[in-house]
């Protein structure tokens, strides 16, 4: 017969108190700070821990999402009319840095020199031919990414353009061209 009594379990012992990550952190450091044998505290240095800050987290381009950014067809094809603009020495070349790479500026301002060049040495016709753009394709392969074929008409040419577009702070930026 039972006496009515549970089975004895065993001792469970409570739980510790919940810490921070930023005290667990500190814990750990000087518990290794101890097994190596040094203390925390050196005289006359100031403790910066540089690698949990740098200045590209905190300060450099931040990606955007999709959902914050302009219609990536319509923002394409003003661009790239503004593109060949500049190549074509029509317009200067400071006006897009603000939407494009580094790599991207410097071929485009390559470009428009080499027009203005060209334009200043009298080879090249002071016409200035219209420039229209006839389709804009986008596909967007990435949150924050598109990549647009344009079709544009330059005087009697037709000519291709690809560009890819990141989102950057909350605009557009080109990172990559091809013109065919």
């Amino acid at each position: 017969m039972t006496s009515g009594l549970l089975p004895a379990t065993p001792r469970t012992r409570p739980l510790p108190e919940p810490i921070s990550l930023a005290e667990a952190v500190r814990r750990s450091r000087l518990a290794r700070e101890e097994r190596e044998g040094r203390s925390g505290y050196v005289q006359g240095t100031l403790a910066v821990d540089f690698a949990a800050a740098s200045d590209e987290s905190l300060f450099g381009p931040q990606r955007t999402v999709r959902e914050d950014l302009p219609d990536p067809a319509v923002w394409a094809g003003r661009i790239t009319h503004a593109l060949l603009e500049v190549m074509t020495g029509l317009r200067p070349a400071p006006q897009v840095v603000r939407w494009t790479t580094p790599e991207v500026y410097s071929v485009i301002a390559r470009r428009s020199a080499l027009a203005a060049r060209r334009a200043a040495a009298g080879r090249v016709p002071r016409k200035r031919e219209r420039l229209r753009v006839l389709r804009v394709r986008v596909c967007e392969p990435a949150d924050g990414v598109a990549e647009a074929a344009i079709v544009v008409h330059h005087g009697d040419r037709v000519r291709a353009v690809a560009i890819r577009l990141e989102g950057q702070d909350g605009k557009w930026r080109i990172s990559a061209l091809q013109i065919g």
